[in-house]
């Protein structure tokens, strides 16, 4: 038994732009990875191909599957990248019909068993975690499974879901993502620039699910459960990473990392004991910080703490995320500061309510804060998002599946222009980045991370065309 996965990347950066995420910023696929270990660990041998590595067209790649000879092809998609997902799928079945095709991810977990109604080169979808369904589908040969939990099959040709697998209890049961099976690891992969002070480089995910209920986040594959990794694990894990592939630089990619304060402080601990020279960023949610925290995290060897604060507008977020006091914000930034860490801000735009006062005051907001970094989303309503199902009652949603990646407006609040917001999010990006304490921050990264400043200054010309574009 041969399986492939493929990650596909989806040719949807912004119409008429050319995307430059993928010269500063590829992450490796920890999903697909984990499932590859697990089938690996379990006698079944594995290929990956990640399409924002090695781009390849949908043809070459179709040509590629089949020249490899594989059972089956397991796509992951999120909503964005699934049409290429799929027709790369179709390619392969015109070439090989015998090959079977398995879809996971985000988008088939959140739109179920109908997908496959209108999708027919597509055999299985994998609903939820998809370790032990996958493996489950492989041993059996994919033949027989209706009884299996977890998956979307074709029952008189329509498709049916079987039922809910229960969740893995302990993520420690895991092994590490199978970091050896991407062609050119870590070299071809890199965080985001200027978010690390030292390459090679690489993203761990040490655990899984939100208790949290934000309106615009997507929960369909891991719920709302709260799952982690233990602090042995997640040193482990890191040690691997260093003695192997020579990495110097982790980015926890947790949504709440920080969460579990006991677990922060023994990997903290453990890190120290091990002597591990690595350092780290994370993502922590601002009710977590407090002077103890920061001092743990800062001893144990972190960079760069990211917030998301989304909005600087009171009434949007207390529609759309659990409020905190707004007055608070500045003062936990300027702890996480004075710790020692860099600090980066990350927030969205167009979200349902709001209008042009109120994206000027998250615009306002965050010039006053102490931030040496944001990142700006355009907001999208994701269809496992609890607000994906009034969305059409709060303006003009256009659901082209490709154009939702948070670098689109797909959705117009009421009483908005997609033209207005655009000249909103290109007045952000420009007020932030064009002052002189922003334009010292990054001088002194010369030293702080010098490989940023070597990549930034390698592909300045596509960087100059893309503001160009951009009118930043």
């Amino acid at each position: 038994m041969k399986v492939i996965f493929i990650h596909p990347h989806g040719s949807n950066f912004m119409p008429g732009v050319q995307d430059i995420t993928t010269i500063f910023n590829i992450m490796p696929p920890l999903g697909i990875m984990s499932i590859a270990a697990w089938l690996e660990r379990h006698n079944i041998e594995v290929e990956i191909i990640d399409c924002y590595a090695t781009p390849l067209g949908v043809d070459d790649l179709a040509d590629e599957v089949i020249r490899r000879r594989p059972d089956a092809v397991g796509f992951s998609t999120t909503t964005s990248a699934f049409r290429e997902g799929y027709r790369i799928a179709s390619a392969i079945k015109e070439r090989d019909a015998r090959i079977v095709t398995v879809f996971g991810g985000a988008h088939p977990c959140t739109m179920g068993a109908p997908l496959l109604d209108d999708f027919p080169a597509i055999d299985y979808l994998v609903i939820g975690e998809g370790e032990q369904t996958m493996l489950e589908l492989a041993q059996a040969g994919f033949k027989g499974v209706e009884s299996l939990p977890g998956i979307a099959f074709r029952r008189d040709g329509k498709g049916v879901f079987t039922s809910q697998r229960e969740l893995i209890a302990n993520l420690d049961d895991l092994p590490f993502p199978a970091y050896h099976l991407l062609p050119g690891f870590p070299e071809r992969y890199t965080l985001p620039l200027f978010s690390f002070p030292t390459a090679p480089n690489t993203s761990i995910i040490s655990s899984r699910g939100c208790p949290y209920a934000c309106s615009y986040c997507d929960r369909s594959v891991f719920s709302r459960g709260f799952r982690f990794n233990s602090p042995e694990y997640i040193v482990e894990h890191v040690a691997m990473l260093n003695r192997d592939y020579g990495i110097r630089h982790v980015f926890f990619y947790d949504d709440l990392f920080t969460f579990d304060r006991k677990r922060v402080a023994e990997f903290c601990d453990l890190k120290a004991k091990r002597g591990l020279k690595v350092t780290y960023n994370c993502i922590a949610r601002l009710e977590h910080v407090d002077e103890e925290l920061l001092a743990l995290l800062k001893r144990s060897g972190c960079w760069q703490v990211n917030f998301g604060i989304e909005s600087g507008d009171p009434e949007v977020l207390k529609k759309h995320r659990k409020f905190y006091g707004l007055d608070e914000v500045g003062k936990k930034l300027q702890m996480v500061k004075k710790a020692g860490m860099r600090v980066k801000g990350l927030f969205m735009i167009g979200l349902p309510g709001e209008d042009e006062a109120a994206i000027r005051r998250t615009i306002d907001y965050a010039l006053s804060l102490p931030l040496e970094e944001i990142n700006v989303t355009k907001f999208t309503p994701f269809p496992g998002a609890p607000i994906y199902k009034t969305i059409r009652e709060q303006g003009e949603f256009d659901e082209n599946w490709e154009l939702m990646n948070c670098m689109n407006f797909v959705f117009v609040p009421t009483g908005m222009t997609k033209e207005q917001l655009e000249r909103l999010y290109n007045e952000f990006i420009r007020r932030f980045y064009h002052r002189t304490r922003i334009h010292w921050g990054y001088t002194k990264m010369l030293w702080k991370s010098p490989h940023s400043i070597l990549v930034f200054l390698r592909h300045l010309p596509e960087i100059l065309a893309f503001e160009r574009k951009q009118k930043w």
